[in-house]
């Protein structure tokens, strides 16, 4: 990427969101505004910010990706400067219209949601601080800017999930999240001082140009990534440290939305940035793989014991992030940035939504859902079939890369049950018509992930092998999913779920000790002055 300056237009467009978001949450403090008043106007900064960050999209598209140049900088001696430098790239740009748009629309489902509630001025001020901080991370080419707005992040989303100050349960988790959340600040505050001591900048694009000219990465650059990976495990709430996501449903609703759809998203967006780093790091990578996949296997075993919609939305943002993690760590970098965007769209309607989801899972509580093990692990073969035929159709002239093999088998996993359901329920044309549905849907996922793809073009490298034992861990534990979840549906099985239910439910108990330590380490003041006892708070999820 190029440091060109950019016009003093398409220079403005980026960083005017951030400031207007922070503007108008100043003036809100300041001035008093009425309820009404700040509603209306913080509606209108939404939809401005969609129609700048739209803006600044189109003009990625237009005139190719850079690096916006403003005057001004803080030398920081050898480790390079602050500077608020930002990065108009296609995959920054994309993720900036999907927050100003979840944004916008959340400013306006909270009016209603949060109709005859007090404190709705303090609401609005933090959400646009959110708001700002996420844009600026987003958007930021310098790693002290970048860090610096994660943190206000966090703080700002903090004010929203103890919202309602007399309900422990959301203040309990609230601080956990708080404590979490400060150990990540930590790892990802040194690793910044390692990465711009050991290649004297703190921009972005310079420190990707000089890590790429490296033949392997030194002790110090290891480290570094192995810390970020740590970050981003911490932030997107991966076992045994996502207690705090699960309990925090008593938040208001569209704090949950923007929280699930887009502020827990940033520990991927963090690796995206820094993927020319992480890729060179083989400890790393494996550390990202085995946090993800096991995270992903083991919130989907425990989705199956929830009725709770927003818990189990909750159960689903870790599996989520857990996968995209393992995404990371398999080099694929493309469709991890694809699974955010796709995840963080589908999640903000998925709490948005719970209620009328509540009623269509009434309706369907009714339906049989064995399907015959046998049947799921033909459909399985024939997702294979399917999957692999379509890979080698658009690369025939390669075979199949490793990591893009497991994840064919991961797809072919997901349209096992969905098969299975269909081709024993439908006539011979109807079962012709759902494989050639199938068969888009992929064709689709593979087109989106060469479009990401050749926008990032990071390149996946195997050190000493250690490709192979990623893959072999991440098609293991998926397979064992698949027919862990096949086996324990099937009624003729069901003593062994039975047997099981306890542990799936109690989320394999590996966020009660993590509970008593924090709350024996820091425990959380109540609004009477209180604080809460050392012992484990009694689980209402």
């Amino acid at each position: 990427m190029d440091n060109i300056d950019l016009s003093m237009w398409r220079s403005a467009n980026l960083w005017l969101v951030p400031v207007l978001y922070l503007s108008f949450a100043l003036l809100a403090r300041l001035a008093a505004l009425g309820n009404e008043r700040c509603w209306t106007l913080a509606k209108l900064l939404g939809l401005a910010g969609l129609s700048l960050a739209a803006l600044a999209l189109a003009q990625t598209v237009l005139f190719g990706a850079k690096t916006v140049m403003l005057p001004g900088a803080v030398q920081l001696g050898t480790w390079g400067a602050i500077t608020f430098h930002a990065r108009a790239d296609l995959i920054g740009n994309l993720f900036m219209v999907m927050v100003n748009l979840i944004g916008w629309i959340i400013i306006g489902f909270s009016q209603r949601y949060l109709s005859g509630e007090a404190g709705q001025r303090r609401y609005v001020i933090s959400l646009l601080v959110t708001l700002a901080a996420v844009n600026v991370v987003v958007i930021s080419n310098n790693m002290i800017v970048l860090a610096l707005a994660w943190v206000l992040t966090s703080i700002a989303l903090h004010s929203l999930l103890t919202f309602y100050p007399l309900r422990t349960q959301a203040i309990f988790a609230a601080h956990k999240k708080f404590i979490v959340s400060r150990i990540a600040d930590v790892c990802l505050f040194i690793a910044i001082g390692i990465i711009a001591h050991q290649t004297g900048s703190l921009e972005l694009d310079q420190i990707a140009a000089t890590i790429s000219a490296l033949p392997a990465l030194n002790r110090d650059l290891q480290i570094a990534a192995v810390l970020l990976a740590l970050t981003a495990a911490l932030k997107c709430a991966q076992l045994p440290f996502h207690g705090w996501l699960i309990q925090v449903m008593e938040a208001p609703t569209p704090v949950s939305a923007l929280l699930h759809a887009g502020v827990v998203n940033l520990g991927g967006f963090l690796l995206i940035r820094f993927s020319f780093l992480m890729v060179a790091s083989a400890p790393a990578q494996l550390l990202l793989v085995f946090i993800g996949a096991i995270t992903a296997v083991c919130a989907a075993l425990v989705m199956m014991t929830r009725i709770s919609i927003k818990v189990s939305l909750a159960w689903s943002t870790c599996a989520q992030m857990g996968f995209m993690l393992m995404q990371c760590g398999l080099g694929v970098y493309e469709l991890a940035a694809l699974h955010l965007l796709a995840h963080s769209l589908y999640k903000a309607y998925a709490f948005l939504n719970s209620g009328s989801t509540n009623a269509r899972l009434n309706l369907k509580a009714g339906q049989p859902d064995s399907l015959g093990l046998g049947n799921r692990l033909l459909s399985g073969c024939a997702g294979l079939m399917i999957v692999f035929a379509l890979f080698y159709l658009i690369h025939p002239s390669t075979s199949i890369a490793q990591p893009l093999f497991a994840f064919a088998v991961i797809i072919a996993l997901a349209l096992a049950p969905l098969l299975s359901f269909n081709l024993s329920r439908d006539s011979i044309l109807n079962n012709f018509k759902f494989v050639g549905y199938a068969a888009a849907l992929v064709l689709v996922y593979l087109a989106l992930h060469q479009v990401f793809a050749d926008h990032l073009g990071v390149s996946v490298t195997d050190h000493a092998g250690w490709m192979t034992l990623r893959v072999g861990v991440v098609v293991a534990l998926f397979v064992g999913l698949h027919l862990l979840q096949s086996v324990v549906l099937e009624k003729t099985y069901r003593p062994l779920f039975e047997r099981l239910y306890p542990m799936f439910f109690g989320g394999f108990y590996l966020d009660d000790l993590f509970t008593r330590l924090t709350f024996w380490i820091w425990p959380a003041p109540l609004k009477n002055g209180t604080h809460q006892p050392s012992s484990r708070p009694s689980r209402s999820v």
